[in-house]
C-alpha cells in the first residue's frame, strides 16, 4: 500500500495468513501487552487460528512490525482485539492505520458493528470513529476465571 504518511511509505498491511509470525505475536502479546500477559503459545495459535489475522511489516526488511486480530462473522459484526504495534514502531500512526485497514476491509462485506476494548487508547480510536456503547446496560458477559 502506498501514500503519503510515515507509516504508509515503510510499511505493508497484509491479512495473508502465511506472512504472519506467528512466535513474535505470541512474544509481543505474552510479554508486553497487559490485557495477554502469560498467555500461552498453544493458546495464541487457536486464537489465531479462529480469527481474520492483520499484519504490518517494513516494506524494507519484510519484518512484522504490527498485528490485529478480528473474531468476525465477516458479515454483521467484528471484534478488534489484540492490536499490537512493536514499541520501535510506535509514534507513527501504525497502529491507527492498521484498524482503519481492517474496517475498511471489512464494511465493503456488511459488516456494520465493530467492537474493541481499550484501557489506555481511547483517543486514538475515537479518531477513527469509536465511542463508547450508546446503551451499555443492554451488554451483559459471562466471564469464567
Amino acid at each position: 500500500m502506498n501514500g503519503n504518511d510515515t507509516a504508509e511509505r515503510f510499511y505493508e498491511i497484509s491479512d495473508d495468513p502465511t506472512r504472519l509470525d506467528a512466535a513474535c505475536v505470541h512474544h509481543w502479546l505474552s510479554t508486553d501487552a497487559y490485557w495477554a500477559l502469560g498467555r500461552t503459545r498453544e493458546k495464541q495459535d487457536r486464537m489465531m487460528a479462529g480469527s481474520l489475522n492483520f499484519g504490518a511489516y517494513d516494506v524494507a526488511s519484510g519484518e512484522q512490525t504490527a498485528y490485529a486480530r478480528v473474531v468476525t462473522d465477516r458479515a454483521s459484526f467484528a471484534w478488534i482485539c489484540d492490536v499490537y504495534v512493536d514499541r520501535a514502531a510506535r509514534g507513527h500512526g501504525l497502529g491507527t492505520r492498521l484498524v482503519t485497514t481492517v474496517r475498511d476491509e471489512l464494511s465493503p462485506l456488511g459488516v456494520r458493528r465493530f467492537l474493541l476494548a481499550t484501557k489506555d487508547a481511547h483517543g486514538v480510536y475515537a479518531r477513527l470513529g469509536f465511542t463508547p456503547l450508546p446503551e451499555p446496560d443492554m451488554w451483559m458477559v459471562l466471564q469464567a476465571d
